[in-house]
C-alpha cells in the first residue's frame, strides 16, 4: 500500500513515514513493478490455474498416441551401403575423362550422390530393372481394379510401372555421412522381404548408374574425338595440298630431311647454297695455303726446298753422285781426263746432276702448279656461289608464304596426332569401370519393425499435447482478466493494497473466525493494523464496498469492527446494504424490526436499534425493514446529520454498503464518508468490473483509499501458500 498518498501527499517519497517504525514488517504490501512479462510466480500460477486443462489435454494426447500406435501398420527398414571414392580408381589411361574434384568439394559430391539416390530417375530405373509393374507385392493385389477402361494393356503396364516408381521414390532415403565416404541406402516398407530386396536393388542400380554415366561419358568423348579427327584430317589434307601446289608452282623442292634447328624446311636451293658455300670456303682456305707455300719457295734454289731434301729418290741420286765424285777425284790423281774410266765417271756424274736438277725443278713446279689449281678452283666455286646465292635470295621471298602454309599443315599434323592418341586411350578405357561407386554391404531382411514406436509416438503426442495445452492455457489466460495476485490489484486498479485474506471454506468459516490465531483472523489483524495507521484519526467514517455481491465485504466489515473494538476503539458497525442486509446474520442475530432506516427517519433512537454484547466497544446498527427507496435515503440530509452526530461519539464508524455495479447506493454513500475501502474477491472479480466500480466511486465524489483482496489463493496466483501464511499459523504448544 502507498500510505504516503493517504497520510501526506506532499511528503517526499524517499523520507520514511512517522508510522513506519510502528508497523510490523510486511504488513503493507509494497507496489513492485516487474520488468519481465512472465515471471516464475506468474508461470507457476498459470500452470496451477490451468492444471485440469493441461492434464486433460496431455492424457487425451497420450491416449491418441497409444491408439494411433496400435492401429498403425508395422513398417520395416532395410539398409544397404555403398562406398564412394571421390578421386576414382583409374586402371588405364583415358578413364579420367572428367576432371577430378578438389578436397573442399567432397561434401558437395556426396550431397549430389544422395540426391541421385533419392531421385525419381533412379526409382524408375529400379522399377524397370525389377519389372515392378508386373509384381503385385509392391502395388497390391487389387491394383488392377483401378484400371481406367480407356487404357490399353501396354499403357496400363506403363502406368503401373510409373506407380511403382512413385512408391519407390517415396520410400527410399539416404543418409549423408559426416566422417566417412560410405552412404547408407534406407528403404522402408510394410514387407520386410521387400524392404531388403529394394535396398539391395537400389545399391546395385546406383552403382550401375555411375558406371553407365562413365560409359556414356566415354562414348560421348569417342564421338566428339572421332568427329574432331575427321575434321582435322580434312583440314590437314587441304593444307598439305595447298603447300604442295604452291611449291610446285614456284619450283620449291623440299628435302625430306628437316633443318637441324627445327625451324622451317630445307629446300634443294638452300641445300646447294650451303654445300657450295662450304666448298668455296674450303677452296679459299686451300688456295691461301697453296699461295703461301709458293710464295715461300719461289725465290729459293730447288735444292733447298724441304720437299727436295725430304725426297728419297733425290737423296739416293745425290748420294750416288757423291760416291762417283769421290771415285772421280781418286782416278784423276792417277789418270788424265781422257782416261776412259775418268770420262765414264764424268759422264755419269753429269747425268746424275741433270737428273737431280730436273727432279728439283719438277718438285718446285709442282708447288707452283698446286697454287694455280687452288686459285682456279676458288675462282670457279666463287662464281658458282654467287649464282647459288642469287637463286636462294629469289627463293626466300617465295618460301615465306610456303613456310606459312607448311606451319599450318604441321600444326594440323600435331593436332591430329594428339587427337588420335587421346582417341586410342578413351577407346581402350571405354569398357573399364572406374570404381568410384562400389557396393559395400547388402541389406538383410529386418527381424523387427522400426515403426510404429510406442515410446516415440507417446513422446511426440505429449510434445504436441504440451504445445496445444500451452497454447490453450495462454489463450485462456489472455482472455481471462480476473484479479488473482497482489500485483494485479495495484498495477491494474491503481489502488494501494491494504492487505489480503486467505481463502477459507464456507463450512470452516465460523470455526476459524473464533480462533484468534487462525490465518484468516491474523490476516484481518494485519489489515486492521494497516488501516489504523493509514487513515488519519479524524477520518473515522469509512465505507466498505465491492463491485459485486458475495466478495466478502460484509465478513470483512464484521471482523474488522471486532478487531478495532478489541484494541479499545469504540466502533459502530452500520449495515448500509439496504437491499440485502447480512450483518445481523453474520453476528448470529436475527434481523430486527428496527434499524438504520428507522433511526434515520427519527422513529427510534440509536440505542434502541443497535445490537450490543457481540464484543466490548462494538455497537452494530443493522437494517430493520428494507425501504422502498434506499437511494433517496442515502442522498438525504438525515444520513449526513447521522454521521456528523455520531462521529464524535465513536472512534470509528464502518459502513457495510451494497455493491457498486448496478446500484447507486454505494456511490451516494461514498460522497458522505471520509474514505472508501474497495473489497475484491480474488479469482472472481474482473478487472473491467473493478475499474468501472472505482471510476463510479470517484465520479460521485468518493475517496477510495485502498483495496482488500479477499479469498486469496496463493497457488492460483503462483505463490507458495505456506510462505504467505506460515507466519500466522500457530500450533498448540508453540
Amino acid at each position: 500500500m502507498n500510505d504516503r498518498a493517504i497520510t501526506n501527499p506532499q511528503e517526499p517519497e524517499d523520507r520514511p513515514l512517522w508510522l513506519d517504525r510502528y508497523l510490523p514488517e510486511g504488513q503493507i504490501v509494497p507496489h513492485q513493478r516487474h520488468g519481465k512479462l512472465l515471471s516464475a510466480p506468474a508461470i507457476r500460477g498459470i500452470l496451477f490455474r490451468q492444471r485440469w486443462l493441461i492434464a486433460g489435454i496431455l492424457v487425451a494426447a497420450a491416449i491418441v498416441g497409444l491408439i494411433l500406435t496400435l492401429l498403425a501398420t508395422p513398417m520395416y527398414e532395410a539398409r544397404s551401403s555403398v562406398r564412394i571414392e571421390p578421386y576414382g580408381s583409374f586402371i588405364v589411361e583415358g578413364q579420367n575423362v572428367e576432371q577430378g574434384i578438389a578436397s573442399n568439394q567432397v561434401y558437395d559430391l556426396l550431397s549430389t550422390q544422395i540426391s541421385i539416390i533419392k531421385s525419381r530417375s533412379l526409382a524408375e530405373t529400379v522399377a524397370q530393372d525389377l519389372n515392378l509393374g508386373e509384381r503385385y507385392g509392391l502395388l497390391g493385389a487389387d491394383v488392377d481394379e483401378g484400371r481406367p477402361p480407356e487404357l490399353s494393356d501396354e499403357e496400363w503396364v506403363n502406368a503401373k510401372q510409373r506407380m511403382a516408381a512413385s512408391i519407390l521414390y517415396g520410400s527410399v532415403d539416404a543418409e549423408l555421412p559426416s566422417d566417412n565416404w560410405i552412404i547408407e541406402i534406407v528403404y522402408r516398407s510394410d514387407d520386410p522381404v521387400l524392404a531388403a530386396e529394394m535396398a539391395n536393388a537400389y545399391a546395385k542400380a546406383f552403382a550401375a548408374f555411375e558406371t553407365r554415366e562413365t560409359l556414356d561419358g566415354n562414348e560421348y568423348a569417342q564421338s566428339v574425338l572421332r568427329e574432331r579427327i575427321t575434321t582435322v584430317r580434312a583440314r590437314l589434307q587441304d593444307a598439305e595440298d595447298n603447300a604442295n601446289t604452291y611449291a610446285r608452282k614456284n619450283g620449291i623442292i623440299v628435302q625430306a630431311t628437316p633443318r637441324e634447328d627445327g625451324e622451317g624446311t630445307v629446300t634443294v636451293t638452300s641445300s646447294n647454297l650451303a654445300s657450295i658455300n662450304a666448298s668455296a670456303s674450303a677452296a679459299t682456305a686451300k688456295r691461301i695455303e697453296a699461295e703461301q707455300r709458293w710464295r715461300s719457295v719461289q725465290n729459293l734454289p730447288a735444292a733447298q726446298l724441304p720437299e727436295v731434301q725430304e725426297n728419297l729418290v733425290l737423296q739416293e741420286l745425290i748420294t750416288d753422285r757423291a760416291i762417283k765424285q769421290a771415285q772421280l777425284v781418286e782416278l784423276r790423281q792417277r789418270y788424265t781426263d781422257v782416261f776412259p774410266r775418268v770420262r765414264d765417271l764424268s759422264a755419269q756424274i753429269a747425268s746424275l746432276d741433270a737428273r737431280i736438277q730436273q727432279s728439283s725443278d719438277e718438285i718446285k713446279a709442282a708447288v707452283r702448279n698446286a697454287y694455280i689449281v687452288a686459285r682456279n678452283q676458288e675462282q670457279a666455286l666463287q662464281r658458282e656461289l654467287n649464282s647459288a646465292t642469287g637463286s636462294t635470295l629469289a627463293e626466300q621471298d617465295l618460301q615465306v608464304q610456303y613456310s606459312v602454309l607448311e606451319r599450318e599443315a604441321q600444326a594440323l599434323r600435331d593436332q591430329l596426332q594428339a587427337l588420335l592418341a587421346r582417341f586410342n586411350e578413351v577407346s581402350t578405357a571405354a569398357n573399364v569401370q572406374s570404381g568410384m561407386i562400389n557396393p559395400l554391404d547388402t541389406a538383410v531382411v529386418p527381424s523387427s519393425p522400426y515403426a510404429p514406436s510406442l515410446f516415440r509416438n507417446l513422446a511426440l503426442a505429449l510434445v504436441l499435447g504440451t504445445a496445444l495445452a500451452a497454447g490453450l492455457a495462454v489463450l485462456r489466460e489472455t482472455l481471462d482478466d480476473l484479479v488473482r495476485s497482489f500485483e494485479d490489484v495495484e498495477e491494474k486498479t491503481g489502488l494501494p493494497l491494504l492487505g489480503h485474506t486467505p481463502f477459507v471454506e464456507e463450512a470452516d468459516l465460523t470455526q476459524i473466525g473464533t480462533n484468534r490465531f487462525s490465518s484468516l483472523v491474523e490476516a484481518y489483524a494485519s489489515i486492521r493494523s494497516t488501516l489504523d495507521f493509514a487513515i488519519p484519526p479524524e477520518h473515522n467514517v469509512i465505507q466498505l464496498t465491492s463491485s459485486q455481491a458475495s466478495e466478502g465485504k460484509s465478513t470483512t466489515a464484521v471482523i474488522l469492527s471486532e478487531l478495532f473494538a478489541g484494541v479499545g476503539r469504540k466502533t459502530l458497525l452500520v449495515d448500509g446494504d439496504l437491499r440485502h442486509p447480512t450483518v445481523a446474520q453474520l453476528v448470529g442475530h436475527e434481523r430486527p424490526k428496527t434499524g438504520l432506516v428507522e433511526v434515520l427517519l427519527g422513529q427510534v433512537d440509536l440505542q434502541s436499534a443497535i445490537i450490543s454484547g457481540v464484543h466490548e466497544n462494538l455497537d452494530i446498527l443493522p437494517v430493520g425493514e428494507v425501504p422502498a427507496n434506499p437511494t433517496e435515503l442515502f442522498a438525504s440530509r438525515q444520513l449526513s446529520e447521522f454521521i456528523e452526530k455520531y462521529r464524535s461519539e465513536y472512534s470509528l464508524i464502518i459502513f457495510d454498503s451494497s455493491p457498486i455495479l448496478g446500484l447507486a447506493d454505494a456511490p451516494m454513500l461514498a460522497r458522505k464518508v471520509d474514505a472508501t475501502i474497495f473489497v475484491m474477491e480474488a479469482n472472481r472479480v474482473h478487472f473491467g468490473q473493478a475499474r468501472t466500480a472505482i471510476k463510479r466511486l470517484r465520479a460521485n465524489g468518493g475517496n477510495p483509499v485502498g483495496a482488500i483482496l479477499t479469498k486469496y489463493r496463493a497457488l492460483e496466483a503462483g505463490q507458495d501458500f505456506s510462505y504467505q501464511y506460515g507466519y500466522y499459523e500457530y500450533e498448540k504448544g508453540d
